[in-house]
């Protein structure tokens, strides 16, 4: 057991190995990710670099804090509208961690029902889906500060800036095995539609998540 712990520790302080650069990097690269040139996650003797060394590296600082930032908006928002309580705070916050959590375990199962040779571990996933935080953070303040067009158009930016990233990002792990087995192969077939699948879902749970905070 205890093993097990230094196993998990381990690899979990990766994802956490940032600094400032990075996440001002990475942050860029979430708002505006069309002119990001190469998205391959770089590697030293077999591991991954860790993402203060590498901005296309996953990591679960940015999701961690922008989810807490998010909650903070929220209750902004809620009290805003003389709606607030911690009841309805909570809800939206159990809401938003249980929403990322099905995600994850949609695509596991997704990549494993499609056959897809990987290295993508459940954090790494855990980690591209919690970027969604971002751009709920993004839509709620257009929000708040410009109203309902604001929400939209920020929501509408936010949407297609994270299904960019996701399928740039996805791609280099789930369809490297595209070139070996073919387009028109089923099996080919279905990793892109994961990956298709995991960009086109981002969108809808933005709007889900944070419609309820501006109107």
């Amino acid at each position: 057991m205890t093993n097990f712990y230094l196993v998990l520790k381990a690899g979990l302080y990766r994802f956490f190995a940032v600094d400032t650069t990075y996440v001002m990097k990475k942050l860029a690269l979430l708002v505006f990710p069309y002119v990001h040139q190469n998205w391959e996650v770089r590697y030293h003797r077999d591991v991954p670099l860790p993402p203060r060394q590498d901005v296309n590296a996953p990591d679960l600082y940015i999701p961690s804090m922008a989810f807490i930032t998010y909650i903070l908006l929220a209750g902004m928002a809620l009290g805003l509208q003389k709606r607030f309580s911690p009841e309805v705070l909570g809800m939206c916050a159990s809401t938003a961690f249980v929403w990322v959590v099905i995600e994850v375990l949609a695509l596991l199962l997704g990549l494993y029902l499609a056959t897809v040779q990987s290295d993508l571990s459940t954090f790494d996933l855990l980690a591209y889906c919690g970027y969604k935080y971002v751009g709920m953070i993004l839509a709620v303040v257009g929000g708040l500060v410009f109203g309902s067009n604001g929400y939209y158009i920020a929501l509408a930016w936010a949407s297609c800036a994270l299904m960019y990233f996701m399928v740039r990002s996805l791609r280099m792990k789930v369809l490297p095995s595209l070139v070996q087995e073919g387009m028109g192969r089923p099996s080919g077939r279905a990793q892109m539609y994961v990956t298709l699948a995991a960009a086109a879902f981002q969108p809808l749970i933005l709007y889900w998540l944070t419609v309820q905070l501006v109107h």
